[in-house]
Order: structure tokens, then C-alpha cells, then sequence
């Protein structure tokens, strides 16, 4: 694109944020279900919240703030909403997890070994088999 300004490069992702109504029953399905572990360094914010460390410099935040699309209605299928996708070393043992924890999910449309699910605040998490 040639309009003059300097060219941008985005190169990462560095952390995607979700809100959460329940900050507690949320990193119940974080950390018991998903297994990820805190990030220590989250500064004093005006609000609730966790972070989570992915590894390679990426984190996922929790905010406990209200949801202005909380009344929206969701798609049955999570590869059909806004998602973030995470990679997975063992979908195997991630079904496992998920299944013990009645966590519902659907698989891929598309093929790839990936599934969706919602956490218990519908917010939609694709995993994708990265071995």
C-alpha cells in the first residue's frame, strides 16, 4: 500500500483479553480444566482479573468486567463466533480433561485435528493440535 505513511509490521500476538463474570469459576476452568498457570507479574488494576502464561512471550488475560453482549445469542458452533485459538500438544489428553469436567465441545469443521469449547462464560476457545 503505498499511501505515504511508514509501513506497520504486526509480528505477534502477544495476549488476548476475555471477560469473565466470575473471576473465581473461571480460573476453576482455567487452571483445574485447562491446566495453565498464572502469570505472577499482573499489575494493580482497577478491576479483577488473572493472567496466564502461554509460553513465547503470550499470555491470556481474564478481566472481571461487565459484558455488554451478555443478552447476544451464540452460534452452537464455536468455529462460527469470535475465538481465540491455542495450541495443544495432546488433543487426546484435552478431550480427557474436557470430558471429566463436562466441558461440551465440537470438533473442526474443516478437518484439522482442532475442537471448540466455551468456558463457563461462553466465550469461545479453539484448540489446535501443534505436536
Amino acid at each position: 500500500m503505498s499511501d505515504g505513511l511508514p509501513a506497520v509490521h504486526v509480528t505477534a500476538v502477544l495476549h488476548a483479553g476475555l471477560l469473565v463474570s466470575d473471576l473465581a469459576r473461571a480460573k476453576v476452568f482455567y487452571e483445574s480444566v485447562l491446566g495453565l498457570n498464572l502469570y505472577p507479574n499482573r499489575p494493580a488494576l482497577p478491576y479483577p482479573g488473572a493472567w496466564y502464561d502461554l509460553g513465547g512471550g503470550q499470555q491470556l488475560h481474564l478481566m472481571q468486567l461487565p459484558d455488554p453482549d451478555v443478552t447476544s445469542v451464540r452460534p452452537e458452533h464455536g468455529g462460527r463466533d469470535r475465538h481465540i485459538a491455542l495450541a495443544v500438544s495432546n488433543m487426546a489428553a484435552l478431550k480427557s480433561r474436557l470430558d471429566a469436567a463436562g466441558v461440551k465441545y465440537t470438533a473442526s469443521k474443516s478437518g484439522r485435528t482442532a475442537l471448540f469449547c466455551r468456558d463457563p462464560d461462553a466465550n469461545t476457545l479453539e484448540f489446535i493440535e501443534v505436536p
